[in-house]
């Protein structure tokens, strides 16, 4: 049994010394200090990154086919009334929504930017106390307002009470409007603010926010509202919001609270964005399927006769092949040990090797002086 102990005592690996051996000083000392106070900084930041989840990303390929993308808007136009404003939706399968109202509101704007009133879309316009009938006289006490279609009734009896009805009239006689003038409804000097969501196709298309409502006549996407203000249209506007998809955590819109002031006259301003899929799963394994985009900014000046560049607010997007997945995971507890150890095994080691060397440095100046060889 003795020679057993014996063997296990020739294997360890610290001998010990006895405490009259040891040699204690002042630069040992201030070492171990600030050598402790290192281990414990990085200790604590070992810790924190150990109780808090990180995040991994990858690259895949989007498999995905069949989905909808859904995309979230919220855009102010400071000198465009809400009722001349239409939004319109198409995409490169062929689907095309024109004058969307469903899921959209409108907040109509005063010229200091304060709210009048809010509606979903088809929001109403000034009311008149009087207006116009459509016998020429003005609507008095008791009586049925019946407003004019400015020649577009399709009978004797039919009344447009609304800009709207004006312009339905106008687009089923095929018309487009050529003295907007004369419409008494319409709001002077207000602004509209915009906000809802889309649901579109999973492909290439577009959206914009245009001055007048498009509708389709001879196979061509025409404005009825062109002539509105002549050739003062201003789409100056602030996206104050964009998202394709569902935010989540550390995502960046570029387009949020983007502001565009125009300073010339009639144009089209584009967007040109690239949508990535973007799929991410929390520390509770709850996904996310999302999109982030990148985005490039173009303007356009409107010139006379061509239709190809009608005044107002496009956003051209594309949808990028390549997905990217983000997942919330929780260092491992051995990864996290073996880092702890790393970090006091490594600072112990090189605080005596400089120990070391600073000891031995000085031993050796003090003898060197005792000898008057030094300097």
């Amino acid at each position: 049994m003795a020679g057993v102990m014996n063997r296990l005592k020739s294997l360890d690996a610290y001998p010990k010394i006895n405490d009259d051996f040891y040699s204690r000083t002042l630069s040992g000392g201030l070492i171990t200090l600030a050598s402790s106070l290192v281990m414990l900084i990085l200790f604590f930041s070992e810790l924190r990154l150990y109780l808090h989840p990180v995040t991994e990303s990858q690259l895949r390929v989007d498999t995905s086919r069949g989905e909808k993308l859904r995309i979230n808007f919220d855009v102010t136009f400071p000198a465009l009334a809400c009722s001349i404003i239409s939004l319109d939706s198409m995409d490169i399968s062929g689907e095309q929504h024109l004058d969307v109202r469903h899921d959209i509101s409108k907040r109509r704007l005063d010229a200091y930017g304060n709210v009048i009133e809010t509606r979903q879309d088809g929001i109403g316009h000034t009311k008149i106390e009087n207006p116009l009938q459509k016998h020429g006289g003005r609507l008095e006490h008791n009586e049925t307002y019946c407003g004019s279609c400015y020649g577009a009734e399709s009978s004797d009896d039919e009344c447009c009470n609304s800009c709207e009805e004006v312009r339905e009239a106008y687009r089923k006689k095929g018309w487009a409007m050529t003295d907007p003038e004369i419409i008494d409804q319409e709001e002077e000097g207000e602004g509209c603010n915009i906000f809802g969501f889309l649901e579109v196709n999973k492909v290439a298309g577009s959206f914009h926010f245009v001055p007048g409502k498009t509708f389709r006549h001879s196979g061509f996407h025409l404005q009825d509202l062109l002539v509105f203000q002549g050739d003062s249209y201003n789409i100056s506007h602030k996206v104050n919001r964009l998202t394709f998809g569902e935010r989540f955590p550390g995502v960046v819109n570029p387009l949020d609270g983007v502001q565009w002031t125009q300073e010339t006259l009639n144009g089209m301003y584009q967007y040109f964005i690239k949508v990535v899929p973007t799929e991410y799963t929390d520390v509770r394994g709850h996904v996310i399927q999302s999109n982030q985009f990148s985005v490039t900014e173009h303007f356009e000046k409107t010139e006379a006769g061509r239709t190809q560049s009608l005044p107002g607010v496009f956003f051209f997007y594309d949808l990028s092949p390549i997905k990217v997945i983000f997942t919330e995971q929780h260092v491992e507890f051995l990864h996290f040990l073996t880092n702890v150890c790393a970090i006091v095994g490594g600072i112990f080691t090189v605080s005596g090797i400089i120990d070391s060397f600073v000891y031995h440095g000085q031993r050796a100046i003090k003898k060197k002086m005792e000898i008057g060889k030094f300097g």
